[in-house]
């Protein structure tokens, strides 16, 4: 069970399996607290130091894991106001849910690359997100 956070966004702990050769790394089960349908799994390389921002799905529910490197997520209002920020990948294997209607960007921190995976609950459709650029809350987060 995660922890629920101003109750929208969960970050729930992920189970490591510490096998010979390589770990197998748990993501995401149809049982699990944050689960809501599946659509589809992406993922996305980032860079040490760059910011990809602002982005705001309306009907898609995000589930983020980082199994390589490290990324720092920030979650806002639409008034701009700090919801969340949480580094996550190798260092803190979590998954963090969100729902739809959450500001978000993120930044990849420590490694020269880290991947982001998102278990979306719905295919995607450019209808229904809306994007800022990065300035447009003066980088006051990330």
């Amino acid at each position: 069970m995660g922890s629920i956070i101003n109750n929208e966004i969960i970050i729930t702990p992920l189970k490591q399996v510490h096998v010979g050769g390589g770990n197998v790394l748990h993501a995401l089960k149809n049982t699990d607290n944050g689960y809501n349908g599946f659509g589809e799994a992406y993922f996305s390389w980032i860079e040490n130091g760059s910011i990809k921002a602002w982005k705001r799905h309306m009907r898609m529910t995000m589930n983020l894991i980082v199994p390589v490197g490290n990324v720092q997520f920030v979650f806002i209002t639409e008034e701009g106001n700090l919801l969340v920020r949480e580094i996550i990948g190798e260092n803190n294997y979590v998954r963090i849910t969100v729902p739809p209607g959450i500001w978000f960007g993120f930044k990849g921190e420590y490694a020269p690359k880290s991947l982001v995976l998102n278990l979306a609950s719905i295919t995607h459709d450019p209808d229904e997100v809306e994007r800022l650029p990065k300035e447009a809350f003066n980088n006051k987060f990330l």
